[in-house]
C-alpha cells in the first residue's frame, strides 16, 4: 500500500526499503500465533470441531451455524477412531444440556437467568432459541472470549430478541461477586451449566460449586461435565455426591448410554474416561433468600414490639 505523503526530497536511492505491514495483518498474525500456542484457545476450537462435525452430519443431534467460524481455513484432518469417540459423548452431552437449559428456561415465568461456564467458544447464547428476557451469563477464560467474540461478530452471530448477554472472566476470582455486579439476583430463579470450563484442580471445581450454593434458589438446578482429571479418587460416584452434598445439591449422574438411547444413537464406546455427566438440584436456599427473610423477621418482630408497646 502506497503512502499518500510525498518521499523525502533527498532520499538515498540505495538505502534499503523498510516493508510496511497494516496494523490489522499483524495483529491477525499475532491473533494466530496466540491461537497455536495456548491451550485453553486450542481445547476450545477443539470443541468448536466436533460441534462442526455434528452440525455437517445427515441427521445431527444439533445444529451450530458458529462452529465453523473459530476453525482456521488449513483445517483438513479426517477424525480418527479416539476422537470420533469424543465426538459422541461430547455431542451427546451438549444435546443433554441443551434440551434442560431450555426446558427449564421456558418453564420459568418473567425475568430468567441462565449461567453458562463454559471454554469461551460456546455458541449457545446465540444458536438456541432462549424465550424473551432472558438473562445469560457466560463464564470462561477472557483471552478465549475476546478471539470468539470478534468471530461471533464478524459473521453476524446476534442473540434471541429480547435476551441479554454478560461475560464473567474466570479469571476474577470472585465469581460469585462478577454475577452480582451485572445484575445477577438470587431472589430469582436460575439454570446453571457447565461445559468446556477450565478446572486445574479439584479446588477450582469446589470454589464455583460454592459460588453457585450461594446464588441459585432452592430447588434450582446445575447441569454439566465435570472432568475426572482433577481428582485421583477411585470411586468417583461416592466422590461426586459426596462433594455435592457437602455444598447442598442433590446429584445424579448421568449415563451418557442413557442419553444415547433416549436419543436413538448407537455409542461406539459405553464409557468416556475423561467425564462424568451430571445433575444436580439445590437443597439450600440462595444467600439472598435467606436475607430475604431475615429481613423480613425482623420487621414482624419491630411490628410485634410496636404493638405491644401500644397495648401497655
Amino acid at each position: 500500500m502506497q503512502s499518500l505523503c510525498p518521499p523525502p526530497l533527498h532520499f538515498p536511492a540505495t538505502a534499503l526499503r523498510r516493508r510496511i505491514i497494516p496494523t490489522s495483518v499483524a495483529r491477525s498474525a499475532k491473533s494466530e500465533l496466540r491461537e497455536d500456542n495456548d491451550p485453553l484457545i486450542q481445547s476450545a476450537i477443539h470443541s468448536a470441531s466436533l460441534r462442526l462435525q455434528e452440525t455437517n452430519r445427515t441427521e445431527p443431534l444439533f445444529i451450530d451455524p458458529y462452529a465453523a467460524c473459530f476453525l482456521p481455513t488449513s483445517t483438513n484432518k479426517e477424525p480418527n477412531i479416539h476422537k470420533q469417540q469424543q465426538q459422541q459423548h461430547y455431542c451427546l452431552a451438549t444435546k443433554f444440556i441443551d434440551d434442560k437449559l431450555l426446558q427449564t428456561a421456558k418453564r420459568i415465568d418473567g425475568l430468567k437467568q441462565v449461567v453458562l461456564f463454559t471454554d469461551g467458544m460456546d455458541t449457545r447464547p446465540y444458536r438456541l432459541n432462549w424465550p424473551a428476557s432472558t438473562m445469560i451469563f457466560d463464564v470462561c477464560p477472557q483471552k478465549v472470549f475476546d478471539i470468539a467474540s470478534d468471530k461471533l461478530q464478524g459473521v453476524g452471530a446476534r442473540l434471541p430478541k429480547g435476551c441479554m448477554f454478560f461475560h464473567i472472566p474466570v479469571e476474577s476470582g470472585d465469581i460469585e461477586q462478577c454475577l452480582r455486579s451485572k445484575g445477577f439476583s438470587g431472589n430469582r430463579p436460575s439454570i446453571w451449566a457447565m461445559q468446556g470450563l477450565p478446572l486445574e484442580s479439584q479446588s477450582s471445581f469446589e470454589a464455583v460449586l460454592s459460588a453457585v450454593s450461594s446464588l441459585a434458589m432452592n430447588e434450582n438446578y446445575l447441569i454439566g461435565e465435570l472432568p475426572t482429571d482433577i481428582t485421583h479418587q477411585s470411586d468417583l460416584k461416592k466422590w461426586v455426591e459426596k462433594l455435592f452434598m457437602s455444598n447442598g445439591f442433590k446429584v445424579q449422574i448421568v449415563r451418557y448410554e442413557e442419553i444415547a438411547v433416549s436419543l436413538g444413537v448407537a455409542l461406539h464406546s459405553q464409557v468416556n474416561h475423561d467425564k462424568i455427566m451430571f445433575i444436580a438440584q439445590q437443597l439450600r436456599f440462595s444467600d439472598d433468600q435467606m436475607e430475604k427473610w431475615r429481613q423480613e423477621f425482623e420487621r414482624v418482630e419491630e411490628d410485634g414490639d410496636e404493638q405491644g408497646f401500644e397495648e401497655l
